[in-house]
Order: C-alpha cells, then sequence, then structure tokens
C-alpha cells in the first residue's frame, strides 16, 4: 500500500492529496455530490469494499469535508453530508470530468453539469481576482508564498 503523507513536499497539492487522492474517495465526494448521504447507498453505488468505504468516510469526516448526521437512533445510524470545504471541492469534480469528457469519453459525456437556474452547462474556469480576465493555463505562473520553507 502506498503512504498516504508526502511529509518531504512543501505543497498545497500534496497536502490536498492526502485528503483525496485515493481513487475511492473522489468517487465518493462525486456520489455525494449526486444526492448519496448513507453507507449502505455508497456501497451499492460504488461496489466497493465495506472496509475500504469506512476507513474512506472517516478520513473525510476526520479532514471535515464530510459530517456524520444522525437520522436514525435505534439503531444508531448516521448520513454522511457535505461541509462548506467539501462543497468546494465540487469546483476540482467538474474540472476533473470535463477533461475526462474531452480525453477519455468515446461516447460523450456520461453526465453533462448544468446551473440549476437556467439550464446552461457549468465549465471550469481560470478567472484574475485582480482584472477579472479569463486566464488560459499557459497565462498563469507562480511564486514562492508565505508557507513556503525549505525542506529539511
Amino acid at each position: 500500500m502506498l503512504n498516504r503523507t508526502y511529509e518531504n513536499q512543501i505543497c498545497s497539492i500534496a497536502r490536498a492529496l492526502e485528503v483525496v487522492g485515493e481513487r475511492w474517495t473522489l468517487l465518493i465526494l462525486r456520489d455525494a455530490f449526486l444526492g448519496v448521504r448513507r453507507f449502505d447507498d455508497f456501497h451499492t453505488s460504488l461496489g466497493i469494499a465495506r472496509n475500504v468505504l469506512a476507513d474512506r468516510l472517516h478520513l473525510l469526516v476526520d479532514h471535515g469535508v464530510l459530517e456524520r448526521v444522525r437520522y436514525h437512533q435505534h439503531p444508531e445510524r448516521f448520513e454522511y453530508h457535505l461541509t462548506p470545504a467539501g462543497r468546494e471541492l465540487l469546483t476540482v469534480l467538474v474540472a476533473l470530468m470535463r477533461w475526462g469528457d474531452r480525453h477519455r469519453a468515446e461516447h460523450g459525456p456520461p453526465r453533462v453539469a448544468e446551473h440549476a437556474g437556467c439550464g446552461g452547462e457549468v465549465v471550469e474556469q481560470l478567472a484574475c481576482t485582480r482584472c477579472h480576465q479569463l486566464v488560459h493555463p499557459g497565462g498563469v505562473q507562480t511564486r514562492a508564498g508565505p508557507g513556503l520553507r525549505p525542506v529539511p
């Protein structure tokens, strides 16, 4: 089994992968965005081993991506709801979905993301917070941020 941590990486992508980088995790999040809430429903939808599902849900709860919400007391039963941090991952999932649509979907997109208000297609975009222009990937550069420090 691969390590889940990247201690030698001073990188926000590496930190994010520690939470959502395992392949089942993104599919669990996809299902959560589609309205799946209960353990058995995730299990049925994904066909994932129960112990793996339990481990992934526990990790997502521990990292504040999902929250457990009791829906039945006797026996005690819980649903898994996206938190605000979890809902922010929709941008990542839409970007992955659209990349897959362009490069891996032989017969066209299996699902299309639409704006609930008007039915328009939802797309991923890079935009500048200063001038509000859309930025193409070639127009993005990075610089050292306040959290960058030398690797020990």
